[in-house]
């Protein structure tokens, strides 16, 4: 590596020009679809680089090794389809469209998003890589179900939903059946959680209410 090169890859600062945000997104995108081509382990920064329209040294400039790299890319990437994704008010929503679009939210397997894809890449490297899937907790699927979880809590409390309900066991139940019905048919189906809920609702439902 020539000698500039390895003072980019440093970290070096120089007076250079400062870093262009538009340079810093694409390195991140191409990072993304590198990591649903490849995995975690066959993808290479020369490849991120390429792929992104800059040099080794550019993405060195900014990210020490690629594991910095695939944890702000993935970062970067589950911010942007929960802003492409709002899932927008539930309190005005009957009970059922309310739990059905929270659903729907927690479960990002629909165009654009690709959550379902990411975090099935993400699986396949628990073994070698658990921070991963820490990341995809705590950035991807904890902010996806805190409103599926939030909604099922109000629920119970304005009366709508049974007393002794169990929040997670139910928003666990919920997403599971979503996942699973991807993994046995292969299809994305957006009318399932709506089916799922109506499913769920007569054991759910707190029937004492309309007494």
């Amino acid at each position: 590596m020539a000698e500039k090169d390895k003072k980019e890859a440093s970290g070096g600062k120089g007076p250079g020009r400062p870093r262009d945000p538009s340079v810093e997104k694409a390195i991140l995108r191409a990072t993304v679809e590198r990591f649903i081509a490849d995995g975690y382990a066959r993808m290479t920064i020369g490849d991120i680089a390429a792929d992104a329209g800059v040099t080794r040294p550019t993405v060195y400039r900014r990210w020490a090794n690629k594991h910095d790299l695939i944890v702000d890319a993935l970062d970067f990437n589950f911010q942007e389809e929960r802003e492409r994704d709002p899932i927008g008010p539930l309190e005005d929503l009957l009970p059922a469209d309310a739990l059905g679009r929270a659903l729907r939210y927690a479960v990002p397997y629909a165009p654009p998003g690709r959550g379902m894809t990411v975090i099935g890449h993400v699986l396949t490297e628990t073994e070698h890589n658990a921070g991963l899937l820490e990341l995809v907790r705590r950035h991807a699927i904890g902010p996806r179900m805190q409103p599926l979880i939030d909604t099922l809590r109000r629920l119970r409390e304005e009366g709508a939903l049974r007393p002794d309900m169990d929040v997670l066991v139910v928003a666990d139940m919920m997403t599971g059946s979503i996942y699973s019905s991807y993994l046995r048919t292969g299809d994305r189906d957006p009318g399932l959680a709506d089916r799922v809920v109506a499913a769920l609702w007569p054991v759910l439902a707190d029937t004492t209410a309309s007494r």
